[in-house]
């Protein structure tokens, strides 16, 4: 099918587009290249520098024959340019990851939070009213993430919940408790499009994404210009990722607070085949669909002692520390989510193991010297407004 990639210059974005050109789709990516400006503007960035989105594209024709179209353009504030992609290109299937991704970022300050919102908000309705207007059987693929439930003291369902109250019953989307600007606009999104889907008949799939991990896939490792980025930093790094390069350098590990936070977590070749599975059994027309896109769920201590096991066993003379914990989340409490649909379509996972932690090792190992150890600690706090 002809699928666009909102979002393409990006950690996902780019190994999806490539995953889909690689099936045989016809493949058009689009993105206006801000993240790496908000890198620049935090003073951060990717663990290895990561080609151009256009020397991306140019390398994967060279080495496989597929063309992957390219609109550089900013879907949130200009909605002229995202008609125009619409018109030009005519999606059957969209994947949507063109958002500002970090709930530290959003949580710096008045100014990041509004262009986190504003970026990640107005670009969703400006690509539900092009749909509208000119695509309207496109299944939209959404990025959401399980952050957007927080942590309920019962069972998070996959986005809607069967209610009981006063002897009556309903179906309503599950209750959301964000734990950051970042996160609020991810619950807008849902809403948005939930309702996009029961006014004018919109066909969406929302895959609340856990935490992802790993940066290479088969697609990726086929030549270095077509890498992905590995944040390892305390804005735009990942849990996991910051304890492998802590490790690395020598730093202890940093567990915010108590460590017992607890998350759904993935492996990016599962991401890849999540994207898939979701394409090839689209949403009905009116349905808004919500699948809980993780496969294993860890805490902070869990992941610690992992990274310490697996250097350790590396020779490596590595501890953790417990230090404050800068945002503001429940540290101790109950979760489980549940997580069927996508196994019910055919998902195999690719679990966490030691060994797949080694293999995070020696890449990182291998740049050791791009870390920046000024940056894996967590300079952001939730209180400070």
């Amino acid at each position: 099918m002809r699928v666009l990639v909102l979002g393409g210059d990006g950690y996902l974005g780019w190994p999806t587009a490539m995953y889909l050109s690689s099936r045989g789709h016809d493949v058009s990516v689009c993105d206006n290249m801000i993240k790496r400006y908000w890198e620049a503007e935090v003073g951060v960035a990717p663990l290895e520098e990561v080609p151009t989105l256009h020397t991306r594209v140019r390398r994967w024709q060279e080495l496989t024959g597929n063309t992957i179209e390219l609109f550089v353009g900013d879907i949130a504030k200009n909605p002229r340019f995202v008609y125009r992609m619409f018109e030009t290109f005519k999606p059957e299937g969209l994947v949507h990851y063109a958002e500002q991704p970090s709930a530290p970022f959003s949580m710096i300050d008045r100014d990041k939070c509004v262009q986190t919102q504003i970026n990640n908000v107005a670009g969703t309705l400006n690509v539900l009213f092009a749909v509208q207007s000119m695509t309207p059987d496109c299944h939209i693929v959404k990025l959401g993430t399980m952050g957007e439930y927080g942590t309920p003291n019962i069972d998070i369902e996959e986005g809607w919940l069967r209610v009981t109250h006063n002897g009556r019953t309903d179906r309503m989307l599950f209750p959301k408790k964000p734990g950051s600007f970042y996160h609020l606009s991810k619950v807008h999104d849902s809403h948005n499009l939930e309702f996009a889907c029961r006014v004018w008949g919109a066909r969406v799939t929302d895959l609340n994404q856990g935490i992802v991990y790993g940066v290479q896939t088969d697609e990726t490792t086929l030549n270095t210009d077509l890498r992905s980025s590995f944040h390892y930093d305390a804005i735009f790094g990942t849990v996991l990722n910051r304890f492998v390069a802590q490790a690395v350098s020598g730093i202890p590990l940093t567990v915010y607070g108590g460590g017992g936070q607890t998350r759904g977590f993935l492996n990016i070749k599962d991401t890849l085949r999540c994207v898939e599975l979701a394409l090839n059994n689209a949403a009905e027309s009116g349905e808004f669909r919500v699948f809980n896109q993780f496969t294993e769920q860890f805490s902070v201590n869990d992941i610690a002692e992992t990274v310490l096991r697996v250097g350790k066993e590396r020779g490596l003379d590595i501890t953790s520390v417990r230090i404050e914990n800068p945002r503001i989340e429940m540290e101790d409490h109950y979760y489980n989510a549940q997580h069927s649909a996508l196994g019910s379509l055919g998902l195999q996972p690719h679990l966490l193991t030691d060994g797949v932690v080694d293999h995070m090792f020696d890449y990182v190992a291998d740049l050791k010297d791009r870390i920046d150890p000024r940056v894996v600690s967590p300079s952001v706090l939730w209180k400070q407004g």
